[in-house]
Formats: structure tokens, sequence, C-alpha cells
């Protein structure tokens, strides 16, 4: 996402492919994008078509493709957008056709739906999912925010492969509902923002570093100083534990990340190939019961919440 959209400016298609062509060096095939992973105001770039350039010269092949549909951006008359979530049956069609033809590719492996849209049933969602399945065009199906209801009337229909969902160290809200349902039911957990949107590894140490483009600086954990100031305060705590044991903050948070088990994958998104190796190397971070429980204790969940007004989240669904 932050290649293209809502983390300021995007970086040129060159510098995207570098980074990603350095995934595959490392290791890393599993390529995490979305149809709103656009510039809807300024460039007009699209996400989704760096990572097809990308596959086009790597080798689609060599990689594991994962996008999602179901929210829409409109422009409004003050140059504005307005965002809905939509995933009625001719909208899931049109998504994934623009999607297919974005990446240049004649199928998807892992196609999420990105926010519950609450006008059409989980069911029905489902079931066109399972005709884009039978067609084709989808390997695997999965979601994201979604509550242990909606998780079980989906797998109901279809199986579910994964969920994606908020879960860092200071983002907790999903353990006691969302995973164990997901462990009942042999679903993976792809875990989204595990290092706090950059705040887990030290990447701003304010709001006003960011861009003002930058939808972070909207964010209640972030921009307002009270929460912020209790955050950044964990994180230093995080970092005198990541110096004892010769790692970054990040490291370590990404690490405690991967250690929730096997069935979880965290998924750092990064615009450097700098920062990308830095986070590969949390892969090979083994930590002990001891050190879990310190690192949780320095790090409580976060001040504020994760979006204003928490729309479209599961908790608001719960």
């Amino acid at each position: 996402m932050g290649m293209t959209a809502f983390y300021g400016a995007p970086v040129e298609d060159e510098e995207g492919i570098a980074v990603i062509g350095k995934a595959l060096e490392l290791g890393i095939n599993f390529l995490d994008t979305a149809y709103i992973y656009q510039d809807f105001l300024d460039t007009g770039k699209k996400n989704e078509v760096l990572v097809g350039k990308a596959l086009e010269k790597f080798g689609r092949e060599k990689f594991v493709v994962a996008t999602k549909f179901g929210i829409a951006y409109t422009k409004k008359p003050d140059g504005t957008l307005d965002r809905s979530f939509d995933s009625s049956k001719p909208t899931m069609r049109r998504m994934l056709e623009e999607s297919l033809a974005n990446l240049g590719t004649s199928y998807i492996d892992l196609y999420y739906q990105h926010r519950p849209d609450p006008n059409v049933p989980i069911e029905e969602v489902v079931n066109t999912l399972k005709e884009f399945i039978q067609e084709g065009k989808v390997k695997y199906i999965g979601l994201s925010e979604c509550t242990p209801d909606e998780i079980r009337r989906a797998h109901a229909v279809h199986p579910i492969t994964a969920i994606q969902m908020e879960w860092s160290l200071q983002t907790r809200d999903l353990e006691a509902s969302v995973v164990p349902v997901a462990r009942e039911l042999g679903i993976a957990i792809v875990a989204y923002s595990p290092l706090g949107r950059g705040l887990l590894s030290k990447r701003f140490t304010s709001a006003n570093d960011l861009e003002k483009t930058d939808f972070r600086r909207n964010q209640p954990r972030l921009n307002v100083e009270e929460n912020f100031n209790k955050n950044a305060e964990a994180v230093n705590r995080l970092e005198e534990i990541a110096k004892e044991k010769g790692v970054t903050p990040g490291q370590l948070a990404l690490a405690w990340v991967q250690n929730q088990g096997d069935d979880v994958f965290p998924i750092p998104g990064t615009r450097s190939a700098s920062r990308l190796a830095e986070n590969a190397l949390a892969a090979t971070i083994v930590l002990t019961a001891d050190e879990i429980k310190r690192v949780e204790e320095a790090v409580p969940e976060a001040a504020g919440d994760r979006y204003p007004g928490m729309a479209g989240t599961f908790n608001n669904r719960l």
C-alpha cells in the first residue's frame, strides 16, 4: 500500500519493482495489495499495476498474489473522496476484472473481502466468490476485519483460507474473539500493520514528521498528543529490550507477531530495500516465553483508536 497510496507521494515504479525483486531474493514471495491501493486524486497510480509490472519482470509463477475488493471511493464535487463498502455482485465482478487487468494475470491466488458490506449478507458474498473460483480466476478466498460470526457463516458456505486482521504488540483486540475461531476452523491469520504503521519501528517521532497527505496523520493513536506520547514511551521501552537482544525495535515487534504461531503471517509494508532486509531478519529471531512476557509487559495496547470512528472495523460489529 505505502508504495502507491495513503502514505504520501507514490514511489517511482522502478523503485517499487526493485524492492519487490529484493524480496524475492530474500525468499519472500507473498505480495499483498488491494483494489483501493491507488492514488484517486492526483497521479492515478495503482499499486496493482506496480505489482503487475513486477510479476511480468520476475515471473508470475514465483509469487503468491493477494488482493482485496469491497471498498469503493468516489470523488466529490469539492475534490475530496467519499468511501463506501460495496460487495454487491456487480461491483465484485467489476473489481475482480479490473484487478486482473491491473495485475496482468489470469488469476488471483488469495482474494479477500476488504471490509464487510452491511447491505450484503456474507453468504451472498462467498457464493459470488465461489463463482470466481469455479471460473479459475481465484484460487483461495479470505476476509478482513471480520467478526467470529462472519467467519463462521462464510466458512460454512466455502472454506476460508485466511483472514487479514490488524495485529501487533499495540493492537491485540482480536486475540480474545477472532483468533480462537480462526484456529478452530484452521484459517490462517495475515497480520497487517504489525509495526503499528511505523510507530513500533520508530519510523517517526510525531505525526508532524509524516507528509501532509499521509493518512496516518488522522489516526487517533498518532495525532492526539497525549496518545502519541504514551505510545512512544512504550516503544522506548521496547527499544531497550531490543538493544539487549542485539536487534532493532521493529525486528523485535515483528518477531513477537511471528512467535504467535505458525498460522500467523505478518505483512510489514515498506518502500525501502534496506528496511525490507531488516524486516526479513525478524523471521529468524526466536523469543523465549520469558522474553515474550517481558515485551508484552513493556508494550501495552496502544492509547487511542486504530481508525477515526473505527468505521468498518470488526470491533463495531462484535
